[in-house]
């Protein structure tokens, strides 16, 4: 297993020392830098050019989207942010993050945030550094309507229902200027972060405000089940189910990606093995 070269930035101790700790779990991770602030996280990442960076956003002097875009173009890691504030997911996912971990971290969310990022590194061997900075100038730009004073208003997003007849309604979700209409089986899966639903179709991410359970009645309980207390799959995209221990499983998806089944959550995974053993 290639070993994961790791940098995380907090400006508090405390807040470093349980994100080592927890880290410290995951043989395939080796922390190369431990930084406290944005300016420190620039230069570490510079000289050591690390696959991967673990990155808070609100800091003093300079913000965690600071740092992405005084990096070098052509060593941009991977970044996964930890913050505090639910409010900055859509930012967040704007400049192409592979996650958006809440504090007090979530030992599986942290899990699922390093599977991905394994299965992206295996695959592009980089990150997309040119969309991300794409992303970001059009923030720092005013392009995309979002800022940090003003995120909740720019993507406070309505989820509806519209009229069809005969099938589950497709859900709406409003994303910049634009309006999608999302068909239900389109949905690969959904992740929570906060108060925001990350709805992840064909290789995109569409962020939604709502919560978990408001959505999940939204959508057609034969195609979606509740897996995690923050997350919603598509059982027909599931190609693998791996048991583990304590009762969890695994579900590998057809796009490869792997989600996490908790304990609580593994009844219906249980009668999907059944009916297929049958």
């Amino acid at each position: 297993m290639k070993t994961i070269r790791t940098i995380i930035v907090d400006d508090e101790s405390l807040a470093l020392d349980l994100l080592r700790a927890y880290l410290s779990r995951y043989p395939q991770v080796e922390i190369i830098a431990e930084c406290q602030n944005g300016r420190q996280a620039i230069a570490k990442a510079n000289e050591l050019q690390p696959d991967l960076m673990f990155l808070d956003i609100q800091m003093p002097e300079l913000t965690g989207f600071d740092v992405i875009k005084n990096i070098q173009a052509d060593i941009m890691p991977l970044v996964v942010f930890v913050t505090a504030y639910d409010h900055y997911a859509l930012e967040a996912f704007d400049v192409y993050a592979v996650d958006y971990l809440l504090k007090p971290l979530d030992q599986d969310l942290l899990e699922r945030a390093l599977s991905r990022c394994q299965s992206r590194l295996v695959v592009n061997g980089a990150s997309n550094k040119s969309e991300i900075i794409e992303a970001l100038h059009k923030i720092s730009d005013g392009n995309t309507g979002v800022s940090s004073s003003n995120l909740h208003k720019a993507s406070s997003v309505q989820s509806a229902e519209l009229s069809a007849p005969q099938e589950w309604k497709k859900i709406i979700i409003k994303d910049r200027d634009a309006i999608n209409l999302i068909n239900q089986e389109n949905i690969d899966w959904v992740d929570a972060a906060g108060d925001y639903m990350c709805i992840h179709t064909g290789g995109q991410t569409h962020i939604m405000r709502s919560t978990l359970k408001s959505l999940l009645d939204q959508l057609n309980p034969q195609l979606f089940q509740r897996v995690h207390r923050s997350t919603i799959v598509n059982l027909t995209r599931i190609q693998k189910i791996i048991p583990c221990a304590k009762g969890e499983y695994f579900l590998e998806l057809d796009n490869n990606e792997r989600i996490k089944v908790s304990r609580n959550f593994k009844n219906p995974i249980q009668k999907l093995i059944a009916k297929h053993a049958n």
